[in-house]
């Protein structure tokens, strides 16, 4: 972890009301060429974070007034600090606490009195997870894809560039998704892996796509178009690029469906017989001789 010439230096951050705990960790961390900053409180803690963004935190789970355990759930609910991992560190090593510090998002637990060799060690693991994991969220941001990323509850944790834009739109006085959404959400990880929800008037497919760490799942969503706006918008794009009577571009787009002329006759409620006439029409204003013909037509304007 030492830092070569020009290297970027990690920074942590320690949080810790006990002198001594602190001197000890900072001359450890700093003689490991890590950036310490130090935070005497929860409170400190926090307001420490809204200037920067360290790369972990060492968490002292005991502390009066704002405890480590409630500090770490309140830097969680923080959508750009809820990547850093926190490590926890007290003389309490009974499983409630150390479930405890799980539940309230640490990723890591390390007794008290601190084994050094023990501590250099996990804060070399979880700062490479937390590199790679970072590396990951970028590559997945360079895609320009809709992908968004919540906890087991399904409460949002971050999404990417594209999909952070568009629940803006969608949700611009919320702070997330609702609980009876993120509920829905948390389902598909079972069986049912796609479903369509409605999200701010508008309907969207969202898909699991995988776990991408303990408590963090990957969705992708795309928009899911009201099929009645998709048929006029076909159908105006057919009029206009082949210059169709309105009609004639229905049965011309029904046509390209694979649809028969009963099945167009009553889906437009006209008899078979004007289906055919209309057909007729189209056949002559675009050049060809057949229904195979007028289909690949109309498919070639539509996939324009």
């Amino acid at each position: 972890m030492s830092d070569a010439a020009g290297a970027r230096r990690d920074v942590v951050l320690v949080v810790d009301d006990t002198p001594e705990s602190l001197s000890f960790l900072t001359d450890t961390l700093e003689s490991e060429g890590i950036t310490v900053l130090v935070a005497t409180s929860g409170e400190n803690c926090l307001a420490l974070l809204d200037e920067i963004t360290p790369d972990l935190v060492l968490m002292d789970a005991v502390m009066p007034g704002l405890d480590g355990f409630e500090t770490c759930r309140r830097l969680k609910r923080e959508k750009l600090l809820s990547h850093v991992p926190v490590i926890f560190m007290t003389g309490l090593t009974e499983t409630e606490h150390v479930v405890r510090g799980l539940q309230a998002g640490g990723v890591d637990y390390v007794p008290k009195p601190i084994v050094v060799g023990e501590l250099l060690a996990r804060i070399r693991v979880h700062l490479a997870n937390a590199r790679m994991a970072h590396a990951s969220r970028t590559a997945l941001d360079a895609t320009g894809r809709y992908l968004v990323s919540t906890d087991a509850s399904g409460r949002l944790l971050w999404s990417t560039p594209r999909a952070e834009q568009l629940l803006h739109e969608l949700m611009p006085a919320a702070q997330g998704f609702t609980p009876e959404f993120a509920a829905r959400l948390a389902s598909l990880r079972g069986e049912q892996q796609t479903q369509v929800l409605a999200l701010g008037g508008r309907r969207f497919e969202f898909s699991f796509v995988s776990s991408t760490g303990p408590d963090e799942y990957l969705y992708r969503l795309r928009e899911v178009a009201d099929p009645e706006a998709v048929q006029q918008a076909q159908t105006l794009q057919l009029q206009q690029a082949l210059a169709l009577t309105a009609r004639e571009a229905e049965v011309l787009l029904w046509i390209s469906r694979g649809k028969a002329n009963r099945d167009i006759s009553e889906i437009l409620n006209i008899s078979p017989r004007t289906v055919n006439k209309h057909l007729e029409q189209v056949f002559e204003k675009l050049g060809v001789e057949n229904r195979a013909s007028a289909a690949a037509r109309a498919v070639r304007v539509i996939s324009q």
